[in-house]
């Protein structure tokens, strides 16, 4: 017999009158539901072939509340806290202290509603801050999150390659604030998919299975690893008081457009499915890391200042590194693709 959340039991179908089946329900679920004789249970055939039953008068998911307490937790580790308040789907994060909140706790409590997305503080006292979340986990589709993270990298990507040939470095000034975005929307995308894998009810309205809301999670890893090393690339040429001028028709940057042209076939095979494209976009990536990798090991033997070498180095580095990453995308896309061709015998 059921007799609590996680329990298991096998029941018996009646043929009641000669032309109806009959389960019984277990009674302390009923209970716990509160229902009664004719309230109605709607039930949902799964693709799994499985039953899911939920009482129509559930209407709202129970809203999550998390609570931090300052004085239980190193100053260090505050925002780490409060970022896994977030990712775990909390609604509400209280963030109490037994005396005061500090300064410090109200710096990182701020840092943290930059870096995150639909949390604003909904009350302040000096013992505890409410924050709440006014962006509901079913309201932005994964697929525009990662759409606008990839429109960030490639934007900087492409002012980097602008200010290597002569462009004005205020193309990348902003460097960091495109990186925050992107992290913003990578941690939005797990939040998203923490939501789905605990409710039904989210994966409805995002209109994904748990496999492919996992893989739209890997798909943001990626694309903030390449924000990571694009981010880099902009603090190298910022912080190099001399550029090193490069050949725009040669290694390294000769390679930008190729990597342009392959993430976005990418985005758009994430819809098209189509693996010839993609592989030929792997294929080519995979081209550029190879030749990437020849062009480092060539820079040692230059007759050119210490300086010099190692900024080439670095610049191929990271794009050698964001190539790799795009590859990873692009095995994801089709890991996507398998499964979604997968064919159950009954």
């Amino acid at each position: 017999m059921a007799k609590g959340i996680g329990s298991m039991d096998v029941r018996k179908l009646q043929l009641t009158g000669g032309v109806t089946y009959t389960l019984s329900l277990p009674k302390f679920w009923v209970e716990t539901n509160k229902l009664e004789s004719s309230d109605g249970i709607q039930v949902d055939w799964r693709p799994s072939g499985a039953l899911r039953l939920t009482p129509v008068t559930v209407v709202d998911e129970n809203r999550k509340r998390s609570i931090v307490i300052q004085e239980d937790i190193p100053d260090s580790a505050i925002f780490d806290h409060l970022v896994g308040s977030y990712l775990s789907g909390a609604d509400q994060i209280d963030f109490i202290s037994r005396k005061v909140i500090d300064r410090n706790s109200k710096r990182v409590i701020r840092k943290f509603l930059r870096t995150t997305r639909g949390f604003e503080i909904s009350s302040e006292t000096d013992k505890k801050i409410i924050l709440v979340s006014l962006l509901s986990a079913s309201e932005m589709p994964l697929r525009v999150s990662i759409n606008r993270m990839y429109q960030q990298l490639t934007s900087l990507i492409r002012d980097i390659g602008d200010v290597m040939i002569g462009g004005d470095y205020e193309l990348i000034e902003d460097h960091e604030e495109r990186e925050q975005e992107i992290d913003s929307m990578r941690l939005l995308v797990e939040r998203q998919v923490s939501s789905l894998l605990d409710s039904y009810k989210v994966a409805e309205a995002l209109n994904l299975g748990r496999r492919e809301a996992v893989e739209f999670a890997n798909l943001s890893r990626s694309l903030e690893r390449m924000a990571d090393h694009a981010n880099q690339l902009s603090e190298l040429i910022i912080s190099t008081e001399k550029i090193p001028s490069m050949n725009p028709d040669e290694a390294p940057l000769s390679l930008i457009p190729i990597w342009q042209d392959a993430m976005r076939s990418l985005m758009l095979n994430l819809r098209a499915h189509d693996a010839e494209e993609i592989e030929i976009a792997r294929s080519n990536l995979k081209k550029s890391k190879n030749e990437l990798l020849d062009y480092e090991e060539n820079l040692w033997s230059q007759k050119e200042s210490p300086s010099r070498i190692l900024f080439k180095f670095k610049f191929s580095e990271s794009i050698r590194r964001i190539c790799s990453y795009s590859r990873d995308f692009g095995e994801i896309i089709l890991n996507m693709m398998a499964h979604s061709n997968v064919i159950e015998d009954k």
